[in-house]
């Protein structure tokens, strides 16, 4: 019978967020850290990220994501860390049990004393948003064209139609053309756009490359090879409309339309999801709902900045440490954090402790200029700040010093509102 490995704590995926947690732990104290990974590398997804604007907050200057990755897996290599390449995690049970796979050792059962869950995300595909039209090839998700373009060297095609205004599919807009292959446009659903700023000057007004706001993909031509697809303008609704179609010619169609947090072995851990990030509720500490098990990163919730996924693996990381070695600090009745406001989410979203310093993490619902964020409880300001302009794709970061908590009293819950400058 093959033994049981019983570690101080199981980071599940090697992205930003489980190399920063598993680093976090070991430097907290924890000798026994386990990193399990099912690419054959480390990174995650920062190895195809070829572009810059990594390490601003973190490291205070501008790295491409393979540098990124690379100042993380040169720290862990220090250490005495166990790594478990090209290792599928099959199940996760509500008592830590982990059921693993792998070419070499086979089913692998491990028992760890917490887990830190750093699995990231998905990209949404087309039968997710349910495009009309025939199913030829030509027709991929942004992060898999940055994957061939970038890691594997394939070309795509010669013209290319990009839906949805995702970061990446504004990234992909700026690549395609570096590479000489035309991009006749992105199109973008909403009436504004889905990327953070910086990408959309960066990517799209500095090369020429039209961006079509209210705008969708209707159908699909072409049986085995794209031959060109139908937008059409949206109303308010959302909804096409009539007269207002126009097909244009194109041999591939790159999707950028949204990300989803990876949990399925959330599920199966029983952890409470929200609605409205699409993943685990957590704590101040970045602890789930099923004690002992931690989450952070993108599986959380989709962050902007990879610099916020290390900060939040690194509380993630501190508190397994914290957890196993029975210095977990925990008060009464957990405190509610409330999405107020034009504020369509707050990570975390209980706090459980309010002697440390805690940060906030949320977007608004709608784009609003000259505003005011307020973070009260009990009527009392805990933190302010003004901005020119806020925006959906965009994270707020609202830090609250502990002394903060101390001056409002005994705190019942918290709320985060966005307001106008002149309220």
């Amino acid at each position: 019978m093959k033994e049981v490995r019983k570690p101080d704590v199981a980071v599940i995926g090697a992205g930003p967020a489980g190399l920063g947690a598993a680093l976090a732990a070991h430097e907290a104290g924890l000798r026994d850290v386990m990193l399990i990974e099912r690419d054959i590398e480390l990174g995650g997804i920062l190895p195809q990220c070829i572009h810059d604007g990594f390490g601003s907050i973190v490291f205070k200057e501008v790295l491409t994501g393979p540098q990124y990755a690379q100042r993380f897996i040169d720290e862990i290599a220090k250490t005495d860390i166990e790594i478990k390449l090209d290792t599928m995690v099959l199940d996760l049970s509500p008592e830590k049990r982990i059921k693993a796979v792998n070419s070499r050792e086979g089913v692998i059962e491990i028992e760890p004393k917490s887990v830190i869950l750093a699995m990231g995300c998905r990209e949404r595909t087309r039968h997710q948003i349910m495009i009309p039209g025939f199913r030829p090839a030509g027709i991929l998700c942004a992060g898999a064209a940055q994957r061939d373009l970038n890691i594997e060297g394939i070309i795509p095609g010669t013209r290319v139609v990009i839906l949805g205004s995702g970061d990446i599919g504004l990234i992909m807009a700026r690549r395609f053309t570096l590479e000489g292959i035309e991009v006749e446009g992105v199109y973008e659903i909403m009436d504004h756009p889905g990327g953070i700023t910086r990408n959309v000057v960066q990517c799209l007004n500095d090369y020429a490359i039209p961006l079509h706001l209210s705008h969708t993909v209707t159908f699909i031509h072409g049986r085995k090879r794209v031959e060109g697809v139908t937008v059409c303008a949206v109303g308010e609704d959302l909804k096409p409309l009539q007269g207002r179609e126009r097909m244009i010619p194109c041999d591939t169609l790159v999707l950028s339309v949204g990300l989803i947090p990876e949990n399925e072995l959330s599920k199966k851990a029983g952890i409470k999801l929200d609605e409205a990030t699409g993943g685990p509720i957590v704590d101040g500490m970045m602890e789930t709902s099923v004690e002992g098990i931690f989450a952070c990163g993108n599986v959380v919730n989709v962050f902007d900045l990879v610099d916020y996924v290390t900060q939040s693996a690194r509380t993630a990381g501190q508190a397994a440490a914290q957890y196993v070695m029975g210095t977990r600090k925990r008060e009464g009745r957990p405190i509610e954090v409330i999405a107020g406001k034009n504020v369509k989410f707050v990570v975390p979203q209980f706090l459980n402790n309010l002697e440390d310093n805690v940060s906030l993490y949320f977007r608004v619902e709608h784009p609003e200029r000259a505003v005011k964020v307020h973070v009260s409880a009990n009527g009392k300001l805990l933190a302010r700040r003004k901005a020119k302009m806020v925006r959906p794709p965009e994270m707020i970061q609202a830090n609250i010093p502990a002394e903060k908590f101390a001056e409002a009293g005994e705190i019942t819950s918290i709320e985060v509102d966005v307001v106008s400058d002149e309220e």
